[in-house]
């Protein structure tokens, strides 16, 4: 199996400064493997920048996005790390023990390209396996073939947040290069599920998955 060592943990914030030191004691706390974790921020996010700074984290910094701040900071990291493996992860996780281990043994088969995670949504998609919110990615699935049209991208930087896994995991599926791992826990503490507490961000999702759910339908026929 692959060593943990090998692993970055990247982690898109946005305006949410109270998250940040939640999600770093979560990670170390429920993963004792070595691993690095990399925040990766907006230039003019100056209150998440002092909470990362404050907590001693690592970071990188992109100009604020029009739309796409997700992927365009997942694909930031990406290029500016050199982790084979990289997380894609997000501000509203706990994390359980075991979570590394368990998404890093779905790699043995170096088929493997991108592994969803457990992400404990009430959702029958969300438990059966068939989606997932993050992901662990082995970084030559990332250089070689990349997102359907563009190799050295991991996701596609068109849509604003919401989607952008469906496309992953559909892309991967017909590469036959995806597997779940549902031991592999990171809790989603998000609104919809009564977890946390809505703000501005939670609140316009409605509006972006809108949006998401139109490029998706356009680009399907790309891996279809």
């Amino acid at each position: 199996m692959p060593t943990s060592s090998s692993t970055v943990v990247l982690v898109p914030v946005l305006r949410r400064p109270g998250r940040v030191e939640l999600l770093a004691r979560s990670l170390a706390e429920a993963t004792p493997e070595p691993h690095r974790l990399l925040f990766l921020a907006s230039t003019d996010d100056a209150p998440t920048l002092e909470a990362i700074e404050a907590i001693g984290a690592g970071v990188l910094t992109i100009p604020p996005q029009a739309r796409g701040d997700y992927p365009a900071k997942i694909n930031h990291g990406y290029r500016h790390s050199v982790e084979p493996f990289l997380f894609l992860g997000a501000d509203d996780l706990r994390f359980h023990p075991g979570w590394l281990s368990a998404a890093l043994a779905a790699m043995d088969d170096p088929a493997i390209g991108v592994v969803g995670t457990q992400d404990l949504a009430p959702t029958p998609r969300a438990q059966s396996g068939e989606h997932a919110t993050h992901f662990l990615v082995r970084r030559s699935y990332a250089d070689d073939r990349g997102t359907i049209d563009v190799p050295g991208e991991i996701l596609h930087p068109g849509y604003w947040h919401e989607f952008v896994d469906d496309e992953l995991i559909a892309t991967a599926r017909a590469r036959h290069a995806w597997t779940f791992a549902p031991t592999s826990i990171d809790e989603h503490l998000h609104p919809s599920w009564g977890k946390a507490e809505t703000d501005a961000l939670y609140s316009n999702q409605p509006a972006r998955m809108r949006f998401g759910r139109t490029l998706f339908a356009r680009r399907r026929r790309l891996w279809n």
